[in-house]
């Protein structure tokens, strides 16, 4: 036994690690959802086989509001694959003035949050819109137009339009030059190529990532709620928001049976885009990388100039009429050098304990989150990128549910699990901080485990070896060679997990007590009541700090894998 225990010190080292991440995934991750399932499925009070979704399905308003949520999506997903296509090839295919910089304004919807970005345009478009109207272009007074469901398309499409810009110009980075300069020696022109051999080759790419802009698109809450509720537009989202929020837990069940419809239709669009990629995908010959084909004249000047263009619309202009706003003493107030305060800075400063407190909270839930997720997504990935362990790897996909998943589908999910008091401790987290940061590490673990998995499939699996020849356990090998390999990824990912979660809303909406609120929850709350100025100030805010952060992990760019960074080539 003792010669036994020498000779197999590393596998029962590895075991140990895997129940762990077992348990860390299956109670944060697979446990949440699978119990949302099976109270989605429960019978109905008369017994009835499947009950609880029937008698939700047969609702007038749950039907009006799938049949919203399904058209505004793929209304913004026809907007998303137009938008990022043209962007992706313009800021690959030209030489782009100022390209990076461009490249981070087209992907800031994925850094600025969906209320965020909603509460920006509301600002931007409408007769009493202090930027407009300083301008002298405000137009005649009436209903702002976004109140609507083309004006929630219209937002969805711009925020998830980086997953189709991602999506392409990854597909772009692999075409190889030798098919465009054969192309060109047969005589073609740079239409023809495009429309013959690179579009073509990037169908899938496109289609890819619209399908998964679809899937956000679903799950989305920050834009149906400060749009459609207003505009009695009413969707899936922010119909289990007001039932949650109107009947609390005794409408558990047919709130779930709304969350089993959301996470279907996520599920479906994931599953068909990887049927297709998978049908779709032609393989190339790895060769150069694609040169731009417009490299001086009309066509670069052209590419420059609708890339800006559309910079200027979807990121520049609504940011600047969010800070006009919050200069404003008032709605409805023409901002001039007479009229231009920063009285709701000082207020969500220093006027409100309540925004006092949610900054914090924040702050604090953020940074634990981003800390428990690295801590984890450092050995998690060592097994799966490392080891190539096919049980880790498994575990990975299901820790990438709670991320893929409308998050208001997870946050019912959470409060299904946790609602009861723990066992043998006898104490409930819902209502408490903790229920807040739970979410967040098991949400958002792929932003880090992703790019640590990627640096650490670059290590040679040869130092790990060497570590084990000499007698190093497990643990030490960890900390003396996989983590300092994986420290960078990991650290950026980190710092990514803490800026999206710092004014995350969509599993904050719903698991937020007074008490414990946070910066997201008080962007809407404050919009919400009609202080929009105040929410226009705290977003400011928000934003500027997320973008100090943004600034931060970008001086880290060269200590980082290639692609940590989505702005970055």
């Amino acid at each position: 036994m003792p010669a036994t225990t020498r000779r197999f010190p590393l596998l029962r080292g590895e075991r140990l690690l895997l129940v762990l991440l077992v348990l860390y995934v299956g109670l944060l991750s697979a446990l949440p959802l699978l119990r949302l399932v099976v109270e989605a499925l429960a019978p109905g009070g008369d017994g009835a086989f499947l009950g609880v979704l029937r008698e939700s399905w047969s609702s007038r308003a749950v039907r009006r509001a799938f049949s919203n949520t399904v058209t505004a999506s793929v209304g913004s997903v026809a907007i998303s694959a137009a938008l990022g296509t043209a962007l992706a090839l313009c800021l690959t295919l030209a030489r782009v003035r100022w390209r990076v910089a461009a490249t981070f304004l087209v992907l800031s919807p994925l850094l600025i949050p969906s209320q965020i970005m909603a509460l920006a345009w509301i600002e931007l478009i409408g007769a009493v819109t202090p930027l407009l109207s300083s301008l002298g272009l405000a137009p005649a007074r009436g209903p702002n137009p976004l109140y609507s469901g083309w004006g929630i398309a219209l937002l969805m499409g711009i925020e998830h339009m980086p997953f189709v810009f991602l999506a392409v110009r990854a597909s772009l980075a692999f075409l190889p030059q030798d098919l465009v300069e054969a192309a060109r020696v047969a005589g073609a022109r740079r239409g023809r190529i495009l429309a013959r051999i690179v579009l073509p080759l990037a169908a899938p790419a496109i289609l890819a990532g619209s399908i998964l802009a679809f899937a956000a698109a679903v799950g989305n809450f920050g834009v149906p709620a400060l749009l459609g509720i207003p505009g009695r537009f009413p969707m899936l989202t922010t119909l289990i928001y007001q039932r949650l929020n109107g009947f609390g837990v005794s409408m558990m069940g047919q709130v779930a049976a709304l969350a089993l419809i959301l996470m279907a239709l996520a599920g479906a669009a994931l599953l068909v885009r990887a049927l297709l990629l998978r049908r779709l995908s032609v393989p190339v010959a790895a060769g150069a990388r694609l040169n731009p084909m417009a490299e001086a004249g009309w066509a670069n000047a052209g590419a420059s100039a609708l890339v800006w263009i559309c910079v200027v619309l979807i990121a520049i202009a609504p940011m600047a009429a969010l800070v006009t706003a919050s200069l404003t003493p008032a709605v409805g107030v023409r901002l001039s050098a007479e009229t231009a305060t920063l009285v709701n800075y000082a207020s969500a400063v220093f006027g409100s304990a309540t925004v006092r407190r949610a900054f914090g909270n924040s702050f604090w839930l953020s940074l634990a989150a981003a800390g428990i997720a690295t801590l984890v997504a450092v050995p998690f990935a060592y097994l799966s990128a490392m080891r190539k362990s096919t049980p880790a790897r498994v575990l990975s996909g299901i820790a990438d549910m709670p991320f893929v998943m409308p998050g208001t589908v997870f946050a019912l999910a959470m409060i299904l699990v946790f609602l009861r008091p723990l066992p043998l401790v006898g104490v409930s987290i819902y209502g408490t901080a903790t229920i807040l940061l739970i979410a967040y590490a098991a949400r958002f673990l792929p932003i880090v485990l992703r790019p640590t998995g990627a640096a650490l499939e670059a290590v040679e699996p040869a130092l790990d070896e060497a570590g084990r020849m000499l007698g190093a356990g497990l643990w030490r090998r960890l900390t003396l060679i996989v983590a300092p390999a994986a420290a960078p990824a990991a650290v950026a990912g980190g710092l990514l997990v803490f800026m999206t979660a710092f004014n995350e809303l969509t599993v904050s909406a719903l698991l937020w007590s007074s008490g414990v609120e946070t910066v997201g929850v008080m962007i809407f709350s404050l919009q919400y009541e009609g202080n929009s100025t105040g929410a226009a100030a705290l977003s400011v805010l928000s934003i500027l700090f997320v973008l100090v952060l943004a600034l931060f992990v970008d001086a880290l760019r060269p200590r980082l894998p290639a692609g940590t960074l989505p702005w970055r080539d």
